[in-house]
């Protein structure tokens, strides 16, 4: 974040002293939420399961885990879920299976975690504590291919996979809670994440991060088609401001759902090129695209966050892609053995 400015000090104001849950806060952008809370001087409880496909990493909370309550508790854990919400003021809600590759080979238990599992979240808090205001973190592949750039949050949503599905389906559980039972629900779809923390152990999502280690290594990165296609990178200290700013928000404010990105939309094959450059290693090589690719592929994708910037201003700046592949750089030099 810049200097501290409007902005920072609502943020300030706002979470110092609040007491916080973060699930899914061992993972990429959950202890980075959880390092920005801390900082703000919030009071943060953190529950994760360290599902080994997931991303998270006891490295991620090394630096605070004196200054967290930490609960090794499933989203799906009745019992346990139901202890850690009660009196807290804000919950930031990011478990997930994570994956929309491994969601058509695990259908179930993609079902079971990204459906049932916020769907029993909600019903513990409208019996438990009916006042806290609930963040749930969704995804843009609930659009599907996009129709019109830049995608708004009323775009249609067509989803490409049983993951996108069940974000949707999990979007619509937060709106029935807000609609009928009065709960303070938000819902934001993130574009394409990166930054520290970050998993890099495969490359079932995480891609910018996925490419870095494959520069560090040397090897080869392989770019599909012609590169062009387009993507939204957001790095990660910049989404983690946007959730911080609208879990402020009251259930009387008319939006729920709410686009996190950039607004830019850049090509692969500039991603690529910068992290080359950037590392100073690694090869691109054009690969011709996979039979079924039709299948997954959403085409261009470039966020239109006009409500976000209603939100956190027109002057706010996000990080380029050049510094915030150079930070990620820095960070995994510095960590690489605990990540890679």
């Amino acid at each position: 974040m810049q200097t501290k400015n409007k902005l920072q000090s609502l943020i300030y104001d706002y979470y110092r002293n609040r007491r916080c849950l973060v699930i899914g806060g061992a993972g990429f952008i959950g202890s980075n939420l959880v390092h920005e809370l801390l900082r703000l001087s919030a009071e943060v409880s953190v529950a994760d399961t360290f599902h080994p496909d997931y991303g998270a990493n006891w490295h991620n909370l090394e630096e605070v885990k004196e200054r967290i309550f930490f609960s090794y508790t499933d989203l799906r854990d009745e019992f346990g879920m139901r202890q850690l919400i009660k009196n807290v003021d804000v919950i930031f809600n990011l478990a997930a299976q994570v994956s929309y590759t491994d969601s058509m080979k695990i259908p179930l238990e993609d079902l079971d975690v990204n459906c049932r599992g916020h769907l029993q979240l909600l019903e513990l808090c409208r019996r438990y504590n009916p006042t806290a205001s609930i963040v749930f973190t969704s995804s843009r592949m609930v659009y599907g291919k996009s129709q019109r750039i830049p995608v708004d949050e009323d775009h249609p949503t067509n989803p490409l996979s049983l993951y996108a599905v069940h974000k949707l389906t999990g979007e619509k559980y937060y709106y029935i809670y807000n609609h009928f039972y009065d709960l303070n629900t938000k819902w934001v779809r993130i574009a394409n994440p990166y930054g520290p923390r970050n998993q890099m152990r495969h490359n079932k999502y995480g891609i910018v991060n996925w490419f870095i280690r494959m520069a560090m290594e040397n090897k080869d990165i392989k770019v599909f088609g012609d590169g062009t296609q387009l993507r939204d990178y957001i790095y990660v200290d910049d989404l983690v401001m946007g959730l911080l700013r609208i879990g402020i928000l009251e259930k009387q404010y008319t939006d729920r759902c709410f686009n996190l990105g950039t607004a830019k939309g850049t090509s692969f094959r500039e991603m690529v090129d910068t992290i080359i450059r950037i590392v100073a290693q690694g090869r691109k090589i054009e690969m011709p695209w996979p039979k079924d690719y039709e299948q997954n592929e959403t085409g261009d994708y470039a966020a239109n966050i006009d409500r976000l910037k209603k939100l956190i201003g027109n002057d706010y700046k996000f990080t380029c892609l050049e510094d915030g592949i150079r930070k990620t750089h820095e960070f995994y030099k510095m960590h690489r053995a605990h990540y890679f």
